[in-house]
């Protein structure tokens, strides 16, 4: 093990003897069953509940108000048939992956593996990969839910256990229960001339129109499944927001650098993916690149919030001032 490695892991193993001697019970005392998962492991304070999967890729299967899921979980997740191959995403919810993109080999083991799972309090949990060979990482995730709210704060580091320097970057993978209506706040110089760019035939197309996409009162709305199921976005404003049909809205906070570079395909801060079926969109922040020497780490972190929120019918506009004031109240 390379020597700046043996310090990480070392410093976490003494930050879990901390909590141990702390009082903290640092195992995770209880598990539970989530759809066709034996394992998973529960965290909720009054109105919000969060189930986290490490038996099958290190993510979050519900993250729930009131009893309303905000994440898509696929009939297959669920250990049901499902007829239409459009929905058998596997794995579906709350995952997270490394990127850029177009340039990741491989890496099962990460999406797809089984993680190690430590509580580290009563509302926080650690969940930690296999090391990957094919892209010389290993990934620690921690999510802390508040105690008297819906922030979920979700922490990803990607720690080089390799012998070279890599580049990486953080890249979201959420999927929000149904199409509902995205809405991106335009803040930041544009790169694009529309705002957002459409991945089609293995390039982007840098002037899209689509029925299904507009701009009103500053911010940048998809309001149905485009033409295309791929879009990527400029915005620095540091957050994204998804009315949902069943009456939630999911709001997901990140940092932006504007001033040092995105390595996905068009330097990107922001992606969706919505399948024509509508049943789903993928909420994307990505990071920008990090360049982790052997033994180093990079660490990213996006707080989720979910809020009660009428999904509009007609001409789905959403009250964006009463969103806009909902977002600045946030901490």
């Amino acid at each position: 093990m390379h020597n700046k490695t043996f310090v990480i892991v070392m410093w976490l193993s003494l930050a879990t003897l901390f909590r141990t001697a702390s009082g903290e019970n640092p195992q995770v005392d209880a598990r539970i069953k989530f759809g066709r998962f034996e394992k998973c492991v529960l965290v909720e304070n009054e109105q919000v509940r969060v189930v986290l999967c490490p038996e099958y890729g290190g993510r979050v299967l519900e993250y729930s108000l009131d009893g309303k899921n905000a994440l898509f979980v696929s009939g297959t997740d669920m250990g049901q048939p499902e007829d239409d191959p459009s929905l058998r995403i596997d794995p579906s919810a709350g995952r997270f992956d490394v990127g850029p993109e177009l340039m990741m080999p491989n890496r099962d083991e990460l999406f797809k593996g089984e993680w190690n799972v430590t509580r580290l309090s009563p509302l926080s949990v650690r969940m930690t990969s296999v090391p990957s060979e094919s892209i010389g990482v290993q990934l620690v995730r921690d999510f802390t839910l508040d105690p008297k709210s819906s922030k979920l704060e979700c922490k990803q580091t990607i720690v080089n256990v390799s012998d070279k320097t890599v580049q990486h970057c953080h890249w979201s993978r959420t999927l929000a229960n149904g199409a509902g209506i995205v809405l991106v706040p335009l803040e930041g110089f544009a790169k694009f001339p529309n705002r957002y760019v459409r991945y089609a035939n293995g390039g982007l197309l840098l002037r899209p129109e689509d029925p299904n996409v507009r701009i009103r009162d500053g911010f940048l709305e998809i309001i149905g499944p485009p033409t295309t199921a791929k879009l990527g976005m400029d915005s620095m404003a540091g957050w994204v927001a998804h009315q949902q049909p069943s009456g939630l809205m999911f709001i997901k906070q990140f940092p932006t650098y504007p001033e040092r570079a995105y390595i996905d395909a068009g330097g990107i801060t922001l992606a969706t993916w919505a399948p024509p079926s509508g049943v789903t969109v993928e909420i994307e922040p990505i990071g920008p690149a990090e360049i982790i020497e052997p033994g180093a780490s990079a660490s990213f972190t996006e707080t989720w919030w979910l809020l009660s929120s009428e999904y509009p019918k007609g001409d789905k506009q959403v009250d964006l001032q009463w969103l806009r004031q909902q977002v600045d109240r946030l901490h």
